[in-house]
């Protein structure tokens, strides 16, 4: 019973590459990131209140500084997720496992299990033949800004575990600031990128605001106090396992209400992703503890 909380957090980060194509287009995602984070940032600073009126000037500007990052995320990862399939999104988004290992091997030069190479390799063939469609087709605009925001994800994760400011600084308080600074992002290109928010949500119909509602109140805000509840009630590899079936639900849902449909190339190039990421994550040397809150800016997505 434990684990059924984590494992729903995973169906519904599955389940956000669809909901965006639901709600956005390629001239509202701004708006949409604006909307979305603005309900969500009311309730968690409620949560957040006293923890933030202890965080020191230092605090605010490293979760801040960070929260540029996570901007940088959303937008690579949601314009990605209007220009492709919610399954091709969602697989090449967990890339992020194999990269951020990497990542850290070659900035501490040591090195990794050749077990984790093989595992990496078969991750990239995946994606060439999922991208590809099984032929020699280049990767679509969708496709790269995905990669994009796997591979900032990535330096977002090893910023985080490297920012010192924020190391021992609480979780809830410092989320908050990420995203209220990502919002702010948002909030100021929003006029340039677009109709304005509250022009979107009026055109909004009932399962426009569906969809809007299950991204900021699922998987957002069940996503992270699940977190919360589930590091201090199980153990991190174990969260880690289940939140790692996320692309397995990405395809699930893309190929069954999104109507993707795969070739078998590409269907072979899904599961080779998802082999390679769940093998790389069983064979990566373990995260130091200070690594632990790099997840925070995953819980928002």
């Amino acid at each position: 019973m434990r684990d059924l909380p984590v494992l729903l957090v995973a169906v519904v980060w599955g389940s956000s590459f669809l909901a965006v194509q639901r709600v956005a287009e390629p001239g509202t995602v701004v708006a949409m990131l604006v909307l979305r984070f603005g309900l969500v940032l009311p309730v968690l600073g409620l949560a957040a209140w006293r923890p933030l009126r202890r965080l020191r000037r230092a605090e605010w500007l490293g979760g801040a500084g960070l929260g540029l990052v996570l901007g940088a995320i959303f937008l690579l990862e949601t314009f990605g997720a209007v220009h492709t399939s919610a399954t091709n999104a969602g697989l090449i988004i967990s890339l992020t496992i194999v990269f951020t290992p990497l990542a850290e091997s070659a900035l501490a030069r040591t090195p990794l299990p050749r077990a984790f190479l093989a595992a990496a390799g078969l991750a990239v063939v995946g994606i060439a033949l999922l991208t590809g469609d099984g032929g020699l087709r280049a990767p679509a605009s969708g496709d790269l800004l995905v990669l994009g925001a796997a591979v900032v994800r990535t330096v977002s994760v090893l910023a985080t575990a490297r920012t010192r400011a924020i190391r021992e600084s609480d979780t809830l308080a410092v989320t908050w600031v990420q995203l209220a600074t990502a919002t702010l992002v948002f909030a100021v290109v929003a006029p340039f990128a677009g109709p304005l928010p509250w022009t979107v949500a009026a055109a909004f119909g009932p399962a426009q605001w569906g969809w809007l509602l299950h991204l900021a109140l699922l998987c957002t805000l069940f996503a992270f106090f699940v977190q919360m509840w589930a590091v201090r009630t199980t153990s991190p590899s174990r969260v880690s396992l289940l939140l790692g079936t996320e692309p397995l639900w990405a395809a699930v849902f893309g190929i069954t209400l999104a109507g993707n449909h795969l070739g078998p190339l590409a269907l072979l190039g899904g599961a080779l992703v998802l082999a390679g990421t769940e093998w790389g994550r069983r064979t990566a040397a373990v995260p130091r503890p200070e690594a632990v809150p790099a997840e925070r800016e995953r819980m928002a997505a």
